[in-house]
């Protein structure tokens, strides 16, 4: 049985030119990028490689439409190697370039094809949240079916991830904050993760600390102080991505999922509305499990009783950023039904990889505790 696995190298550098001068960046490279980002960083280099921007295929997170305009792009440069500069919708979206054959999207998220990477990757995170860089998952919204779809497959794990912190003093406050709360996400569900162990465990833990801990210090300093903390909360993104890379994400992503394909709710952001509702029910339906190896470790880390650890990050998370209920996104309430069953048909994969399995009436109930 597999226990864990790590193919995308990871790489930092102090400056995005030492970054273009050691992958001798030229013209048979495929660049997709975040507009703002690289005019700012890369733009004055004179760089021969054909460069996309993720706004020419539309806004917001990836969806089968924007991919599919992306795919027919990339197959006309001729280029050889995918570099992705960006969050993770860009990374997710460059991820699909690499695959061999000649799908569309539905080809490869509903893999009615055969998954074979065929061409190399690099990954350049340009936000604290995604841990794209060294996952093998891919997520796109598929417009007509009105809900996200996860692409989990090593095939499109990136053979190098860029860590250049600078690129986060282009993020607004409240998108780090997101950002960084997703991270935390992607660590503390895949601690109770069934497929975890003490290899992801090791990478989640550094992560929840490192995250937590820098959480304190904004509130304590302001959100200015972020600035200071730029490597670590990156470092830790990328840990946490490495953990779930391996363990996967579980009930608060699935239930996150027709917020943000409906509502077009950032991804962070939606699923900050959902972790300590979902672990909370997590804790009353299974308080013997591994969730209770995780409290005890959150209360280290947070000063509290192990009982009361997530009233004590939601107190901690408010101060960072303000957590809105689902109806100021739009939400309807007669949408609280269809949204349990849409991610009952569609979400199987963060079923199987959620501590508790709930079932609709339960994720109705979370979903009326938060509207």
């Amino acid at each position: 049985m597999k226990m864990f696995q790590n193919i995308t190298q990871v790489n930092q550098y102090k400056s995005c030119e030492e970054f273009v001068r050691e992958f001798e960046i030229g013209e048979s490279d495929f660049i997709l990028a975040t507009k703002t980002i690289y005019n700012k960083y890369f733009s004055d280099m004179g760089l021969k490689a054909k460069v996309f921007f993720k706004s020419d295929y539309g806004k917001g997170e990836p969806t089968d439409v924007m991919v599919n305009a992306l795919l027919e792009d990339f197959r006309k440069s001729g280029c050889n190697r995918v570099i992705a500069i960006g969050g993770g919708a860009v990374i997710d979206m460059a991820k699909i370039l690499v695959l061999a054959g000649n799908g569309d999207a539905a080809d490869y998220y509903q893999r009615k094809i055969p998954l074979e990477k065929e061409l190399p990757i690099i990954a350049v995170p340009t936000t604290c949240g995604a841990g794209s860089e060294v996952s093998s998952v891919s997520i796109a919204e598929f417009v007509e079916m009105g809900t996200k779809i996860g692409l989990a497959d090593p095939s499109i794990f990136p053979d190098y991830a860029i860590i250049i912190p600078e690129f986060l003093t282009e993020l607004s406050y409240d998108f780090f904050a997101t950002s960084a709360i997703d991270a935390l996400i992607h660590a503390i569900e895949s601690y109770v993760s069934p497929k975890a162990n003490l290899y992801t465990r090791m990478f989640a833990t550094k992560a929840m600390e490192m995250l937590l801990k820098g959480f304190k210090l904004i509130t304590e300093n302001g959100q200015e102080y972020r600035f200071n903390l730029l490597e670590e909360f990156l470092v830790a993104s990328n840990l946490a991505g490495i953990s779930f890379a391996n363990a996967g994400t579980g009930a608060v992503h699935r239930l996150s999922y027709p917020l943000s394909g409906v509502y077009h709710v950032t991804h962070g952001e939606a699923n900050y509305q959902f972790l300590t509702a979902v672990f909370k029910h997590y804790q009353a339906a299974n308080p013997t499990g591994f969730i209770k190896e995780l409290n005890e470790f959150l209360g280290s880390v947070m000063g509290c009783d192990p009982d009361d650890v997530y009233p004590e990050i939601e107190k901690l998370l408010e101060k960072v950023i303000v957590r809105k209920p689902l109806r100021d996104y739009g939400m309807k309430e007669d949408e609280i039904e269809s949204f349990a069953v849409s991610v009952e048909k569609s979400q199987q994969r963060l079923l199987n990889q959620s501590y508790v399995k709930f079932d609709v009436e339960e994720m109705m109930e979370i979903y009326r505790e938060l509207y």
